[in-house]
């Protein structure tokens, strides 16, 4: 009979709760005094509810208004560990049995009810070791069968549980990478990249790659398990080759012989158990190399994986840096606040009482002075002067003044220089001529145009410049001829 057979219907119960935590840290509170408690007998009744009080007196619940459980009894601070451990046992999470060594009842836990109570465990606990999905697992369980004079076949089905729970932790971290590789590509700000990425690596999957990569190292450990595994196979092909060499001497000393007719019953009692020792040995050797087998399979997949894995972190690596380089190149208008503020003055018709208002909040202890090219290439005044602290004066003239010169107006986008390109466009290819600029804007736009074309200038590219011109504002440059 399987454990699912076993289980109340009312065990479930525990999940439909209100107070499923609760019920949860019991269990695995009591589970763990039962292993390290000195009574070989088990926990009484009364030690099970002293340690589901440790636990309420440790949890934050509002005791200010009533408080009724699912079957509608009222709970308070006193007595809510003991109606919590009679639902426990009527629900079949917890045996109750009498003993009278202790005349006491004594509570235990039900097979199936380790199992999830162990599963609780794992959930609450903050440091998952996962030492049964590592490398260095199948390496042990590997060796110690190799060492082993009975070799136990148990051993090698440990193995191979192993190999399977790596690959399938392997699997988990290949799904978890996809789904940051989504986050990653909708993030528009550098904090939402900075977020993502410190999820990526406090996840409980990049810490068992990081254990994968550094203690239990994959590589550390390939070419050793490939030398176990071709090891115990040739080991057991041997030893299957002995013990049918006994099997056949033993049949020959019956009187068998070559024709191998004779019957069973002609062997005497001490040859006939040997015979079916014999066997049954030859039937392990034959399911250990169908295991170990298995395992190399397995192992193959794994470090197929395992190599798919760390392509993917390299590639999560450089589309981060691609993230990061496009919102420096392009993105960074869109989410920069002063944009976005110079954006709405120029559409707005109250921009003037904006920066009024602006203006009145803001208190500065310093005039403003714009930074030019000879104002950093200065002697530093070496002498020491006094320090005397100046009360910040409001200067009433200075506030009736307008705000745009501290707000710094963006370059050109390059819709607009791909603008002024194509109307100074001739027969394919850009040409100057005096009508060109006719405004500061247009020959900072034309600065532009020429640059982008020196930097990407190629073969198929011809760039030639002419002799100077001057507009009818008087603002002189070369001619210029791009064509492409």
């Amino acid at each position: 009979m399987n454990l699912i057979s076993k289980i109340p219907k009312d065990f479930y119960k525990l999940f439909a709760s209100k107070y499923m935590d609760y019920y949860q840290r019991f269990l695995t509170a009591i589970y763990e005094e039962s292993g390290r408690s000195y009574s070989l007998l088990g926990l009484t009744e009364r030690e099970c509810r002293m340690i589901m009080n440790e636990q309420i007196a440790a949890e934050t619940l509002d005791w200010s208004e009533e408080q009724f459980d699912e079957e509608g009894e009222l709970l308070t601070r006193s007595n809510m560990a003991s109606i919590c451990l009679k639902h426990l046992e009527d629900w079949g999470w917890l045996r109750r049995d009498y003993d009278e060594v202790l005349d006491s009842y004594v509570v235990s836990f039900p097979e199936y009810s380790q199992l999830f109570v162990e599963l609780f465990q794992r959930l609450y606990s903050e440091e998952d070791t996962r030492e049964r999905e590592s490398v260095l697992a199948v390496y042990s369980y590997l060796y110690t069968y190799s060492s082993d004079s009975e070799k136990n076949n148990d051993i090698l089905k440990s193995a191979l549980q192993a190999s399977r729970s790596l690959l399938q932790m392997l699997s988990n971290m290949q799904e978890g990478m996809r789904g940051y590789f989504d986050e990653l590509s909708r993030q528009r700000s550098f904090l939402g990249i900075q977020e993502v990425l410190v999820k990526e690596m406090n996840n409980n999957e990049s810490r068992k790659y990081a254990i994968l990569t550094t203690t239990d190292s994959f590589y550390r450990y390939k070419e050793a398990v490939k030398e176990l595994i071709d090891r115990n196979l040739s080991e057991n092909e041997a030893r299957k080759q002995e013990l049918e060499g006994r099997q056949r001497k033993l049949r020959i000393r019956a009187g068998r012989g070559r024709e191998e007719q004779a019957e069973s019953k002609k062997l005497s009692p001490e040859d006939r158990i040997e015979s079916h020792r014999l066997e049954h040995a030859i039937r392990l050797a034959d399911e250990a190399m169908t295991i170990i087998c298995l395992i190399e399979r397995e192992f193959d997949a794994i470090e197929r994986r395992y190599n798919k894995l760390i392509e993917q972190k390299t590639l999560f690596a450089s589309r981060a840096a691609a993230r990061i380089r496009y919102i420096l190149m392009e993105g960074a208008l869109e989410e920069d606040p002063t944009a976005v503020l110079v954006k709405l003055l120029n559409q707005s018709r109250r921009s003037t009482e904006i920066l009024e208002k602006l203006s009145g909040r803001m208190r500065l202890t310093e005039p403003f002075r714009t930074v030019t090219g000879q104002s950093l290439a200065r002697r530093r005044n070496t002498e020491k002067t006094a320090f005397a602290p100046q009360a910040v004066v409001r200067d009433a003239k200075r506030q009736e003044e307008g705000l745009d010169e501290f707000v710094l107006k963006p370059l050109y986008t390059r819709q607009e220089i791909a603008e002024f390109r194509r109307k100074n466009e001739r027969n394919g290819a850009f040409t100057v001529t005096e009508d060109t600029v006719r405004s500061p804007e247009d020959l900072e736009k034309l600065f532009f145009v020429w640059q982008d074309a020196v930097e990407i200038a190629d073969d198929a590219k011809k760039i030639e410049i002419g002799e100077e011109l001057e507009n009818r504002e008087g603002c002189r440059f070369s001619a210029l001829t791009i064509q492409e």
